[in-house]
């Protein structure tokens, strides 16, 4: 059987792809703002990660060693950065594969220095800052302009890039005009403190670009880390530039049950399969359709936007997703293949399930 013939399936129009890289990084250099393309959304997918080394970007990052393993065995040209704070234990394999990572504790430096120069190489950081979101980054200014000062004149396998800020991750802060110039002060004593300008100052992510395109991003901020709003064309602070296909990625799926059903269970309720209580609405008989993917394949299933109108996801178990069909009962059988918009948290974990196929649209 052909690919193509195989569901569940997630589709790549790489032209698609390779126009919203292009129309960035093209918009961004007009703001002198480098991109740093990230591929961890779609772990590292061999066929897009050479769209993305084909773009012209200065790093390609990825939040995992066995992604950039990959990408290293496929030959890619652009320098590779390791965006989670790295493990002590991992260091050997950071230094083998990373040309560069994100970096916010001393012990952990030191100890990166000490691999480097035993394999004699010498290893790029980006010195991370908290200001606000409280995931990983130095807190107190004093100790990152000291680790800064050590990285500089001590750590000599280690080369300091720069500085740089994660934003909307965990704490879901939007980067805004105040923590944008706070950054930027950090890194002028930063830069006051090892007595030469930095190559760096990375203001964020994809929630970042909308400050950058309308002009408002503080001129010393010259980069970012882009994966969701290159694969998916939005940011997940809703922003959405019309130059941007948001149509990149097509999921598909199979209907292997159809009929009508009572909307409310039956009988003593208790939990779901993953031991949580539903919430569920009594809206009588509808037509209901069962989809071949669940929770484990697509994580929340209400990620998935259907593209058939009068389709709606009502819910799923581990392997089926239920939708309420009613309103297009007429047009959803059995065998039928419906189609889906993803969002970023859907393609993560898709790209990351075996069973789902993967193809591309050149």
């Amino acid at each position: 059987m052909k690919a193509e013939d195989r569901f569940p399936q997630l589709e790549v129009d790489l032209g698609k792809l390779k126009e919203n890289l292009t129309a960035l990084r093209e918009r961004c250099q007009d703001s002198f703002v480098g991109i740093v393309g990230v591929v961890k959304g779609v772990n590292a997918w061999p066929e897009i990660v050479n769209v993305f080394d084909a773009a012209g970007f200065p790093y390609l990052a990825t939040s995992r060693l066995d992604q950039l393993q990959k990408m290293r065995a496929r030959g890619v040209k652009t320098p590779l950065m390791l965006l989670r704070i790295p493990m002590l234990s991992e260091l050997p394999g950071v230094v083998e594969l990373a040309d560069a990572s994100l970096q916010s504790d001393l012990t952990v430096l030191r100890s990166l220095n000490s691999e480097a120069k035993r394999q004699g190489k010498r290893h790029g950081v980006l010195l991370m800052i908290d200001l606000g979101d409280l995931r990983e980054g130095f807190w107190s200014a004093e100790e990152l302009v000291d680790a800064a000062v050590e990285t500089e004149q001590e750590l000599k396998s280690l080369e300091l890039l720069g500085v740089g800020v994660n934003l909307g991750c965990y704490g879901s802060i939007l980067p805004d005009k105040r923590n944008m110039q706070g950054l930027t002060s950090l890194a002028f004593d930063v830069e006051r403190a090892i007595g030469r300008e930095l190559r760096l100052v990375s203001g964020g992510a994809s929630t970042s670009v909308q400050m950058t395109l309308a002009g408002m991003m503080p001129g010393r901020i010259n980069n970012l880390r882009l994966g969701e709003i290159c694969l998916l064309g939005s940011a997940n602070n809703g922003f959405a530039p019309d130059f941007l296909h948001r149509d990149v990625f097509t999921f598909r799926a199979e209907v292997v049950e159809c009929r009508d059903k009572p909307s409310f269970p039956v009988g003593q309720l208790g939990v779901d399969a993953f031991g949580k209580p539903g919430v569920y609405i009594d809206r009588g008989i509808r037509r209901r359709a069962l989809l071949a993917i669940g929770k484990v394949d697509c994580g929340d299933c209400f990620d998935l936007s259907p593209r058939m109108p009068g389709v709606e996801v009502i819910g799923a178990s581990g392997d089926h997703t239920i939708l309420d069909v009613e309103e297009a009962k007429d047009k959803v059988k059995v065998g039928d293949v419906l189609e889906f918009d993803v969002n970023y948290a859907s393609l993560v974990h898709l790209t990351n399930t075996p069973g789902v196929e993967l193809i591309c649209k050149e």
